[in-house]
């Protein structure tokens, strides 16, 4: 078979996005430079040019899958992609029409496409084995339905591993309506993660040695350093607390920059993006996350962004400098550059091993220099879902215990100043605060460092679930493990998971106080319409995300989807899933055919979502309203977790 190669063309006229109808996104393959910990020159855009591609638009569309060679690192590699591109053409549509997708598959084997966060039949959800039997070699499916949405949304394969290697593509879903959303012109900016290695190579590592991909654990040279920063007896009691649970409080993402590439709109950080703006215009960017394994932090350093849209779904715009977006969820942001500027869209992996870079620009010879990584995150005891109640503390490294504001929601800490010598001879053991007690409390300010709390004695220190904002979200606040938890396949379990809903995620929690940077929230994000399905809930469901890290196991309450039994929805029920994260690692979670409707506190403007991110140790809630018959799949959207944290869903 002959595989066609990509190549460079060089563009006489800025890629755009333009209310006129003349729509082009760009991709591209380059050497990648070098190392991502190598700064990049303030000129990293100037000899190069972004590629770009037209989108489809229509009621009738015809998609051939198929491979080809890219070069994205200096060696070429096979990739699998629709109609010659990589990312896959952008498809435009529009609210209300029946669109029609004649899909060939030209593989060797079996292949799908998955419309993501669209809303229709299941026999045309794209999942083998649930929906359909698949696209065969050879053979041509169609798909047809009717768009009941509108919005940024984005489609992949459902098949093998074909997502990793390049089979996704970007979704516009224009409105029946007039757009809420004001803007001039619009960019997708997609955000994915490439390697050389084959994924059946990546997994097979994994399964083997789940670290192996993390150059970032611990090493002798950081067991000195710690010694000589907290003391020998702290230093080997953190040390042994992580060893006993066979846990790593640098094990961020389980696959990294050692091998990963990112991309932005197919470009590698040493070629860039661009996309060019004019005098006075508002910028609409669509922002998706279409990578396998990577969960991306952005932002653009001297612009504010107004994020308008989370899922495709509209929501009351609020202003940040910095959001987190898990694999597959998708926002739109608004943002009004200065003419005669350039600013750097920077996206950087949620492990610090590497990053992607866009330029938007007023001319195109001017270019945004490319900040620095922000520094490595670490994950601490709240991460674990730790219960701080009968925990003796003696034996814990506090210099690494990260109780951030999302931990203690409500409380006030900012006057809150302890030194060593205020604590001298205090005895904590009986001490007991509860969330009355710390009412009003400003602990913005609180620092406490080991040095510090040297001869406290917290082996009696009880925090109650409400001082610390567990409760108020959803009403199922007992965490209950189920037999099935227990066992090797099972390496830990959240006792007392933190509330989700207010926190940025691990590396992003103390921005607001050390670089001023407002970061996005799930608790900031609130419909833009009016709930649509006010009924309360008639049953709760809790899901324990749950595995085994040393032995790269991943499951549900302990049960991966092979031996699990599906989970029954009755149709037109109400009822809210509670997800607790009994892992280390965020997982995103994706109900398909339905929408997971985020319960952030405001029952009367609840927004809708079909990713939800679920931080480390955290639990999270939302409703769903079953009025989807069929069989849908529900899993966690890292492509190496899904074979076992997966489930059926049967709506009947």
């Amino acid at each position: 078979m002959k595989i066609p190669m990509l190549t460079t063309r060089m563009q006489q006229s800025p890629t755009e996005l333009d209310k006129n109808g003349r729509r082009q996104f760009v991709f591209g393959a380059s050497a990648m430079f070098a190392m991502a910990s190598i700064p990049f020159p303030k000129n990293v855009f100037a000899n190069t040019q972004s590629q770009s591609v037209t989108q489809l638009s229509g009621k009738v569309f015809d998609l051939s899958i198929d491979y080809m060679m890219v070069n994205f690192t200096g060696t070429p590699a096979r990739a699998t992609v629709v109609n010659q591109r990589l990312p896959a053409p952008l498809l435009r549509w529009k609210e209300g029409e029946i669109v029609t997708l004649r899909v060939k598959n030209n593989l060797d084997n079996d292949s799908s496409i998955h419309w993501h966060g669209i809303i229709l039949p299941t026999n045309m959800d794209g999942v083998p084995g649930f929906s359909f039997n698949g696209i065969k070699p050879g053979e041509t499916f169609e798909y047809q339905f009717k768009l009941q949405q509108s919005g940024t949304y984005w489609y992949h394969s459902h098949s093998g591993y074909q997502e990793q290697t390049g089979l996704f593509g970007a979704i516009i879903i224009d409105p029946a309506e007039a757009d809420p959303v004001i803007f001039d012109r619009e960019y997708v900016v997609m955000l994915s993660d490439w390697s050389d290695s084959a994924p059946e190579t990546i997994y097979a590592k994994l399964k083997k040695q789940s670290d192996y991909y993390n150059f970032r654990e611990r090493t002798v040279s950081d067991l000195f350093s710690d010694i000589a920063n907290n003391g020998l007896a702290n230093t080997w009691n953190a040390r042994a607390m992580w060893n006993n649970a066979r846990m790593s409080d640098r094990d961020i993402s389980d696959v990294t920059g050692s091998t990963y590439t990112y991309l932005m709109n197919g470009n590698p950080p040493a070629q860039g993006w661009q996309a060019i703006f004019k005098q006075g215009e508002k910028i609409r960017l669509r922002f998706i996350n279409s990578a396998a394994m990577t969960i991306f932090d952005v932002r653009i350093p001297g612009l504010k962004m107004t994020v308008v849209a989370s899922d495709g779904q509209n929501i009351q715009p609020v202003a940040v400098d910095e959001f987190r977006i898990g694999v597959a969820e998708t926002y739109d942001v608004i943002v009004e550059p200065e003419m005669g500027n350039a600013y750097c869209i920077f996206a950087q992996s949620i492990d610090r091993t590497g990053f992607t870079v866009g330029n938007l620009t007023s001319d195109p010879h001017l270019h945004a220099e490319v900040p620095k990584m922000d520094p490595v995150p670490l994950l601490g005891h709240s991460d674990m879902g730790m219960s701080m109640e009968g925990m003796d503390h003696g034996a814990m490294d506090h210099s690494q215990m990260d109780m951030s504001a999302s931990d203690m929601q409500g409380m006030d800490h900012s006057q809150m100043d302890m030194s060593a010598d205020d604590m001298q001879g205090m005895d904590h053991s009986q001490m007991d605060m509860s969330a009355g007690d710390m009412q009003g409390m400003d602990h913005s300010q609180m620092d406490m460092s080991a040095g510090e709390i040297q001869g406290m004695d917290h082996s009696k220190m009880q925090v109650s679930k409400s001082a610390l904002g567990l409760a108020g979200f959803g009403s199922n606040n007992e965490i209950k493990h189920l037999d099935t938890e227990f066992g090797p396949q099972v390496d830990m379990r959240a006792d007392a998971p933190k509330n989700g809903l207010h926190d940025p995620g691990i590396g992003l929690r103390e921005h607001k106080e050390k670089f001023n940077r407002k970061v996005l929230t799930y608790a900031d994000i609130k419909g833009l319409h009016p709930t649509y399905d006010k009924r309360q809930p008639s049953r709760e469901i809790q899901l324990h995300l749950t595995g085994n890290m040393n032995r790269y196991m991943w499951s549900m309450n302990g049960v991966k989807f092979m031996d699990a039994e599906p989970l029954v929805f009755e149709y037109g029920e109400r009822l809210r899933i509670t997800l607790v994260n009994d892992t280390m690692m965020t997982h995103p979670m994706h109900l398909h055919g339905m929408w997971s409707e985020l319960e952030t506190g405001d029952p009367d403007f609840i927004p809708r979502k079909h990713t939800v991110l679920v931080q480390p140790g955290s639990k999270i809630s939302y409703l769903v309203t079953a009025d989807a018959i069929g069989q849908w799949a529900y899993h966690c959207h890292l492509l190496f977790h899904m074979p076992g944290m997966f489930r059926k869903v049967v709506v009947k």
